[in-house]
């Protein structure tokens, strides 16, 4: 099934100008266009399908500094406060709060590598304390089991993903934003070199400024015009149960982790997802082969799940024909049903309180990567105009905020709220080996 998601009405009149039109509704695209609006601009938010309905609703809802890559903490940062931000401007409870964010282990490695990215963040102004044996263990009452230590950062918390794009872009449209829900951008009108406009299965929304916030679709897209976007899919699967459970608000350990919701508690693995063969998996291969290694023992080979979705295709298509996009208008892939047994199993063994409740729903998702794992966000050099913003590598919902807000920045060429030269794709142009990529 898909997960729980918030529905909103949105007209479907289809603007002939905006400033800047942004295609793809998810958290990242709804906080760059609401940024956007508030800065006066006249801004078109294009959704194939529904506003949030892929992975910004299918993810746990961290919200966090904990353990991020340092090129990625300073936005993670400045989006815990523009969190709140949101939630005072859009006048919605988006269901944001800093309830702490609890990671546990028995493992000695582990908890050394915590303790050094405490030590590493405590210089940048973030507070994440390591736990003794004894305070991880009252921390992780809740488990009954004794733990040799863990982590609690105190100042991260978690977010709703089945509320937040849709009442961002619900708010965006109180501002004079337009949301078109149901309307695929099919291409780009480009002039003179550059971006002139949104070719959508609509009509055209003539515009100077693009952002492509397209999540796992962003790289077959890009394609269409010549520029190289590493990016490949992992399918995850995670499971919800009702409310009753004595657990806590958000803990991750490596046998599950755990986050409360209005509704009861989401679980899932850490990591684990299957890798379902595509072509453009195939194309990026050799990019992506440091990181499969790394990750070797929590992905499983997949099916032909990515084949029948065809996000990853190397399809060329027609702007006058329909798209793949609007063949699959929501990615919803099979859920992996054996990942979802194994995460009840592990959970309940860890948490026997969860005996007495039942799972009330389970669905899967397509997590986009890039070969670092950190996102692209930048103009590209290939089609002046158009900004990508992709390859959030599961983090884009709790930093979408930020990520949004340095969107908005480079569209109105304004002080940037993070430096960008690291999130730029032009990194992407040498593959993952040192040399010179091929289109």
């Amino acid at each position: 099934m898909r997960a729980p998601l918030l529905h909103i009405d949105t007209p479907a009149n289809l603007p002939p100008e905006a400033d800047a039109v942004i295609i793809g509704a998810g958290i990242v695209g709804t906080c760059a266009a609401f940024f956007l609006a508030e800065r006066g601009l006249r801004v078109v938010l294009v959704e194939k399908g529904r506003v949030g309905a892929e992975q910004s609703s299918r993810n746990w809802g961290w919200c966090r500094q904990q353990n991020r890559d340092a090129r990625e903490l300073p936005m993670s940062t400045k989006s815990l406060d523009l969190w709140e931000h949101l939630t005072r401007a859009t006048g919605q409870d988006l269901g944001f709060r800093r309830c702490g964010l609890l990671y546990l282990s028995n493992d000695q490695a582990e908890i050394d590598g915590w303790a050094r990215w405490c030590h590493f963040a405590r210089d940048l102004g973030v507070v994440s304390h390591p736990l003794s044996a004894a305070e991880a263990t009252e921390r992780g009452r809740a488990t009954g089991r004794d733990w040799r230590g863990g982590v609690f950062s105190p100042s991260d918390g978690v977010a709703d993903p089945e509320r937040a794009a849709p009442l961002i872009a619900q708010a965006l449209a109180l501002r004079g934003g337009v949301v078109l829900q149901g309307c695929a951008a099919r291409g780009l009108d480009v002039q003179g070199g550059r971006v002139a406009g949104v070719v959508t299965e609509r009509g055209t929304i003539r515009t100077r400024m693009v952002v492509l916030a397209a999540g796992a679709w962003a790289s077959s897209f890009c394609r269409q015009y010549g520029i190289r976007f590493p990016q490949a899919s992992i399918r995850s699967s995670i499971l919800s149960v009702a409310a009753g459970a004595d657990l806590p608000d958000a803990l991750h350990t490596a046998q599950v982790s755990v986050t409360r919701r209005s509704s009861g508690h989401t679980l899932a693995i850490s990591g684990r997802a299957r890798v379902d063969v595509t072509p453009q998996q195939l194309r990026f291969a050799t990019s992506f082969v440091p990181m499969f290694f790394k990750r070797r023992r929590s992905l499983a080979p997949g099916g032909i799940e990515g084949l029948r979705s065809g996000h990853e295709t190397l399809r060329r298509w027609a702007l006058d024909r329909p798209t793949p996009m609007e063949a699959r208008r929501i990615l919803d892939p099979k859920v992996d049903q054996r990942q979802i047994a194994e995460t009840i199993a592990r959970a309940r063994a860890l948490f026997p309180d969860l005996h007495r409740v039942p799972v009330t729903a389970s669905w899967a998702g397509y997590i986009d990567s890039t070969p670092d794992g950190v996102p692209a966000i930048g103009e590209t050099a290939e089609l002046p105009g158009l900004i990508l913003a992709a390859g959030f590598s599961g983090h884009g919902f709790g930093i979408g905020p930020g990520a949004g807000h340095l969107i908005a920045d480079l569209v109105t060429g304004d002080s940037p709220l993070v430096d960008p030269l690291p999130y730029h794709p032009a990194r992407f142009a040498r593959s993952a080996w040192g040399k010179v990529a091929e289109f």
